[in-house]
């Protein structure tokens, strides 16, 4: 049972994350080993985790989120976390019945011939019923939980009281990740999915992308029955993309299925525009024709122009082995930091792209993948903010491709694939280019160039990173002592309260005021700062 209360759920939050807190200092002040940190991140993973499952609401897919960021957060406590479904019970149907009703402005029965009680499936933000309507035609009804709106709006203050703590007193992780833009990023999303009207209009729009499309199928929406709340479409029956007992018995194979996955969904990664952001194999379903049908388009993000086309070199320099230019273009996207060695990120790059499929019989899947992230975390690398929930659609797409067929590889699946989509959008001489770069004879050419221009390219980005590093000291030691001194001018208002000295007080009431007003224009022209470099990250 969802926990309603709004000062009940700070508390547990908030005395939560002080737990964590504390903990870490005594820990790093008393420099505790390697080991003794795993266990502490493993522990601390164990209790968000069960917090999360207590409280149930948004804060599911804050851990959702969080789980995403092997980047950034210990692995210990990401191993934790990382299985979190946003699967909660369902709510009592009289609670729902009343939503229907008032949302429609009538009884339902008037509306429907019937409808099950039993919620079909049920999230954090919403319930699917099954019903029929008066012309005979079976819908799914979305219809928003009880009392969400408050317990999201609770929940994101929880979440911005505890990290403005952790900004002022937590070390800053590497990259000077912005915790204060991520949460506003989660926010409008989280947003969106509240609003059920933004869904519809995804909705609409993808069955506009996707009405010439003979292999995918976007369920229909009744818009003259649909509400802020309440969100009704047409029923469609399908297999879901993980049940391979039953995908076994289609027609087309499991690799044409995986080839359609990938064709639906890499137009959405590689164009500008809106793509699914949540595509975990409960929200795609395939028709015992072979179509794709996408489900649930409440969580959804948008790609801009020109990342858009970064992300189409990329693919680009990977399929020609362009290595230089995939880092090229990784830097240009900002998942390099400005220390990176290109050089080395190149011969990563390279020795990973010729990991075969067949070796993974060989390896113990859990270990690879610990020992993958731990390498990431190591690299000076991370994922931008802005791409959370692109990464986030990118790596369910790739798990469920991979388990569809863990004979093939990947790359070999979606390079036809995109070729045609290259093709199609008149690539072709742009592919070209990338493979005659990626030949040796143009390599030392390139190599040359790059040597005689390193001295100054070095140069540049050890000047760049020490502006950055000194600018970003510079706000944070201001930053500090105007916390400080408003610290020092309230004690001071205090003790003038206190021993009845009228000029104590006065002067001290002063100086708070220019201490809350200086910190207030320092916090500004930082937070200014921060985002400005991200951008030209």
């Amino acid at each position: 049972m969802i926990i309603k209360s709004k000062w009940i759920r700070m508390y547990k939050v908030l005395s939560m994350f002080m737990v964590f807190f504390i903990q870490i200092y005594w820990y790093k002040i008393t420099k505790k080993p390697e080991t003794e940190w795993e266990k502490l991140w493993a522990n601390i993973g164990k209790r968000f985790s069960q917090t999360l499952f207590e409280l149930e609401g948004l804060l599911i897919k804050v851990g959702q989120i969080i789980s995403s960021r092997a980047d950034l957060l210990p692995q210990p406590l990401i191993r934790e976390i990382e299985d979190l479904t946003d699967k909660v019970p369902p709510s009592d149907w009289n609670d729902i019945q009343e939503i229907l009703d008032k949302e429609w402005g009538s009884s339902h029965k008037e509306l429907l011939i019937s409808v099950e009680k039993e919620a079909i499936a049920s999230a954090s933000i919403g319930e699917v019923y099954k019903g029929v309507l008066q012309d005979g035609s079976k819908v799914a009804i979305k219809v928003q939980r009880p009392h969400i709106d408050s317990i999201v709006q609770t929940d994101f203050r929880t979440l911005g009281i505890a990290i403005w703590f952790a900004n002022y007193f937590l070390p800053i992780p590497k990259g000077f990740i912005n915790l204060k833009v991520l949460l506003t990023e989660l926010k409008q999303v989280i947003e969106r999915e509240l609003d059920f009207t933004k869904e519809k209009e995804t909705l609409l729009y993808f069955q506009d992308r996707f009405k010439d499309s003979d292999i995918v199928l976007i369920p229909h929406v009744y818009a003259e029955l649909c509400t802020s709340k309440v969100l009704v479409m047409e029923w469609v029956d399908g297999i879901k993309i993980n049940d391979f007992s039953a995908i076994n018995q289609l027609d087309v194979t499991r690799k044409e299925l995986a080839q359609r996955l990938i064709k639906v969904f890499l137009p959405q990664w590689l164009e500008p525009g809106i793509f699914h952001a949540d595509p975990h194999p409960g929200n795609i379903l395939v028709s015992e024709k072979g179509h794709i049908i996408l489900l649930d388009f409440g969580m959804a993000g948008e790609i801009s122009k020109n990342d858009s086309l970064s992300f189409q070199r990329l693919i680009e320099s990977f399929l020609a082995k362009n290595y230089s230019a995939a880092v090229e273009c990784l830097s240009r996207l900002g998942f390099l930091l400005p220390e990176a060695d290109t050089k080395m990120i190149e011969r990563l790059l390279a020795e990973w792209m010729t990991f075969q499929p067949a070796q993974m019989n060989e390896v113990d899947l859990i270990a690879f993948k610990r020992e993958l992230n731990d390498m990431i975390q190591a690299l000076p690398v991370q994922v931008p903010t802005r791409f959370v929930f692109l990464g986030r659609s990118f790596v369910t797409i790739e798990g469920i491709v991979t388990h569809l067929v863990p004979e093939e590889d990947i790359l070999d699946i979606g390079k036809p694939v995109f070729m045609e989509w290259s093709l199609s959008q008149g690539n072709k001489w742009s592919f070209a280019w990338q493979w005659i770069q990626s030949q040796p004879l143009f390599k030392i050419f390139h190599s040359v160039k790059e040597f005689l221009n390193a001295p100054e390219k070095l140069e540049h980005l050890k000047e760049t990173e020490q502006r950055r590093q000194f600018q970003f000291w510079v706000y944070e030691n201001h930053k500090k002592q105007l916390f400080q001194l408003t610290l020092f001018a309230l004690t001071g208002i205090g003790a003038g309260i206190y021993l009845a000295n009228t000029i104590m007080l006065k002067l001290s009431i002063v100086l708070s005021a220019f201490s809350v007003v200086g910190y207030s224009i320092i916090s500004y022209k930082l937070k200014k700062w921060m985002k400005y470099m991200h951008k030209i990250r």
